[in-house]
């Protein structure tokens, strides 16, 4: 009825023209446009996917090898403190040090070798946790304030010395 032909009806005749003709199916160029697109934002999405995996996993490595460093520094400070070290800190970094320098080296080997040349660094027998010993207390020749205060006033008087006079004045001032 109606001999005027829409233009989805023509394209459609126009595609199956073509279809017919070159065995392939044509795409309208602004669907193919809209395609390309959405492929090459897929593309980039997949390059940042990609590198962002990449990192994940130059990060997972790095905390593994940290973890692999507290790990081993924790066994060390345990058993440098069961074989009783008396500075803790210096034996570990002596430890650590030999240890990385000889990858293939045993840890009780290690610690028994620093023992035996750094015996500074260990205290007693293994089993004795070496303590701190109690230090001498300071005594005063003279045990209270007046003492002090008398003494300075007999020197001062038996002198005459002006120093020792102004050293008595000085106590006085301070005691009373």
């Amino acid at each position: 009825m109606n001999h005027i032909k829409t233009d989805e009806e023509f394209r459609s005749e126009e595609a199956t023209e073509q279809l017919r003709d070159d065995g392939l199916k044509l795409v309208p160029v602004a669907e193919s446009i809209r395609y390309r697109k959405r492929a090459q934002s897929a593309e980039r999405k997949a390059e940042t996917l990609a590198e962002e995996l990449a990192q994940a996993k130059s990060e997972a490595a790095e905390a593994a090898e940290k973890l692999g460093e507290i790990e081993l520094e924790q066994r060390l400070m345990r058993k440098l403190a069961a074989v009783g070290a008396v500075d803790l800190e210096a034996a570990l970094l002596v430890t650590k040090a030999r240890i990385e320098s000889d990858k293939k080296a045993d840890l009780d080997g290690v610690i028994d070798n620093l023992r035996k040349e750094k015996g500074h660094l260990f205290g007693g027998s293994g089993k004795d946790v070496a303590t701190t010993r109690k230090t001498a207390v300071v005594k005063d020749g003279m045990h209270s304030g007046r003492t002090v205060l008398e003494g300075a006033a007999k020197k001062a008087a038996t002198t005459g010395s002006r120093a020792d006079l102004q050293e008595y004045l000085r106590l006085r001032r301070n005691f009373a």
